[in-house]
């Protein structure tokens, strides 16, 4: 049975290149971009947020399932301030009962060890400053392929009518062996690259090459050296409808090889 209230109202789907955890405490041009995002967002107030997060990557498929996720600070070397974040927004085992639902006959644990770890918070903190919306984290399973992740995001979408925000934080791009430190310093090359093709793929319609990613540019072992980061994407190209208009959200790349792309589908 479905035990998340139904809407007339059909959420919107989105992918946030999070970047750094500091953007948590910074305001700039792509934090301004995700707060004006989330404003739009309270017109049309989602009932909940499920978000397939690049951090939570472990063998299996789980869904956070407490009424209250802890903030997890899953990084070292920043300062103090960041590791005081405690973004305090309750959970739904309601939600997580009904991810597992739809990814049936997948067995989905419903964990309640998990919480929220800085690919979802860093970003809702400024998406949904109140953290008034009920938050679920979805794992992604590193042992499947990336057709396998694709495909749950398809079973997934019908939670759009249902008044949940589907939401991937990763990066496009994601070199931290690459990171030039100097801030003026202009993007790689071969990341640019990447990320256009990544942009084109998406105005295109071109899931097929977005699935095969490896096979997206010759660059792609350089833009995505492990798979973590890139996942998110396909969830939610798999829970595009047809009539979905693209929106892009913000665009660039930060420290020569991280990709800040988020866009929206609606």
């Amino acid at each position: 049975m479905n035990s998340v209230p139904a809407t007339s109202y059909r959420q919107p789907i989105v992918f946030f290149g999070h970047g750094s955890p500091m953007n948590t405490l910074q305001h700039n041009r792509h934090t301004d971009a995700w707060a004006s995002f989330g404003r739009r967002l309270l017109q049309h107030p989602p009932s909940s947020v499920l978000c397939i997060s690049a951090h939570w990557y472990i063998h299996g498929t789980a869904v956070t399932a407490t009424a209250a996720p802890r903030t997890i600070h899953d990084f070292g070397g920043f300062p103090k301030a960041l590791y005081e974040v405690e973004y305090a927004a309750p959970g739904s085992p309601e939600l997580a009962q009904r991810v597992a639902e739809l990814l049936s006959p997948l067995a989905v644990a419903l964990d309640r060890n998990w919480g929220l770890d800085h690919g979802t918070w860093s970003v809702l903190t400024h998406v949904f400053p109140q953290a008034e919306i009920p938050i679920v984290q979805l794992s992604i399973d590193a042992s499947k392929p990336p057709l396998f992740h694709f495909q749950l995001g398809q079973k997934l979408a019908a939670l759009r009518d249902e008044g949940v925000l589907i939401m991937g934080s990763g990066n496009t791009v994601h070199n931290l062996r690459m990171v030039n430190w100097d801030h003026d310093a202009p993007a790689h090359d071969w990341a640019l690259r990447f990320d256009e093709r990544v942009h084109d793929c998406l105005v295109n319609g071109d899931h097929a090459s977005l699935i095969d990613y490896e096979r997206l540019a010759p660059q792609a072992l350089l833009a995505v050296p492990t798979p973590d980061h890139y996942l998110p994407l396909l969830y939610v190209l798999g829970a595009r409808q047809p009539g979905d208009d693209l929106q892009f959200i913000t665009e660039g790349l930060e420290l020569g090889s991280i990709s800040m792309l988020a866009f929206a589908f609606s």
